[in-house]
């Protein structure tokens, strides 16, 4: 028996990396019978083959997954926003830091396309950084056309399993071709009526860049809240959920409740009114969810 991890799934084909080779792999059957699908990033036990390939028969227990993209034991999420087409929304990065917050993920925020604002647009986007990064997220300002110096972006992969997270047309793949030259990502230009580019990428795979492995991933545009409770909600939210503990009824939703620390601290502008307005909207979001049986 030999163990690896999966760096690419196409097909029905997984590839696993080993300590010194990558051998292409069948899953067992047992694995349909259970309804589970082996997914990059999972760490298995497979049997080798005559013909140097093999099937893989164990999926190590996971830490976590994500389904779109299809990943699992990720570490640390790049949540690329572009500064501009499509438009930088704030809305929509707390939503993606949510997600990644409660798969329990390190998010990291990359705001692209930044050559291409004038001087007003830049100093808000400035101002952007530094409320993300007073909230204590790490914040980089890129742009990410080609010959562009994104060697900053490296230090982060090293010795870590990374995604990369955003809409359609933010610049993933230009990003990635950036770092790594040799790649050659397809990309396809932005559609001007949409303000949003095509899904380039078709499969999942884990790339060696920077001594980690990085996923360059899908684009899409929405994101539920389907696995999120209304209890858990600000506990992905590092500002609130450091100090929810002060409210003074257990289980305070930060709404309507009385002396709650998180509208105290709202009030007192120690905590941003426009993550706390996208909060209340996630908060709604959940309350209109249909019941799950």
């Amino acid at each position: 028996m030999t163990e690896g991890k999966i760096i690419k799934a196409l097909s029905g084909f997984y590839y696993v990396q080993t300590n010194n080779e990558v051998l292409e792999c069948r899953g067992r059957g047992l694995f349909r019978k259970k309804n589970i699908t082996p997914l990059v990033g999972d760490l298995v036990v497979l049997e080798r083959t005559e013909d140097q390939k093999g099937y893989i028969t164990e999926i190590k227990p996971r830490k976590n997954k994500l389904d779109r993209p299809p990943i699992a034991n990720i570490d640390q999420g790049l949540i690329v926003c572009s500064a501009t087409m499509p438009d930088f929304s704030a809305t929509l990065l707390d939503r993606f830091l949510v997600l990644v917050e409660s798969k329990h993920i390190t998010p990291i925020i990359v705001i692209t396309k930044i050559d291409l604002l004038d001087d007003d647009e830049l100093e808000n986007i400035q101002h952007v950084k530094q409320m993300y990064e007073e909230i204590g997220y790490d914040v980089e300002l890129v742009n990410a056309s080609a010959g562009s110096d994104l060697s900053n972006l490296e230090k982060y992969f090293a010795n870590k399993i990374t995604t990369i997270i955003g809409q359609s047309g933010v610049g993933k793949s230009s990003l990635l071709n950036a770092i790594h030259p040799s790649l050659e990502i397809k990309t396809d230009e932005i559609s001007v009526s949409l303000g949003r580019g095509k899904h380039t990428t078709r499969h999942v795979e884990l790339i060696e860049i920077g001594g980690g492995l990085v996923a360059d991933t899908p684009g899409f545009s929405l994101l539920d809240l389907d696995e999120i409770e209304a209890e858990e909600l600000a506990m992905y939210f590092p500002e609130m959920n450091e100090i929810q503990h002060a409210c003074r009824f257990r289980g305070c939703l930060h709404h309507k409740e009385p002396h709650c620390a998180v509208k105290q601290a709202v009030e007192d502008k120690t905590i941003n009114q426009q993550r706390y307005n996208h909060y209340l909207h996630f908060l709604n979001e959940i309350s209109l969810r249909k019941p799950r049986y």
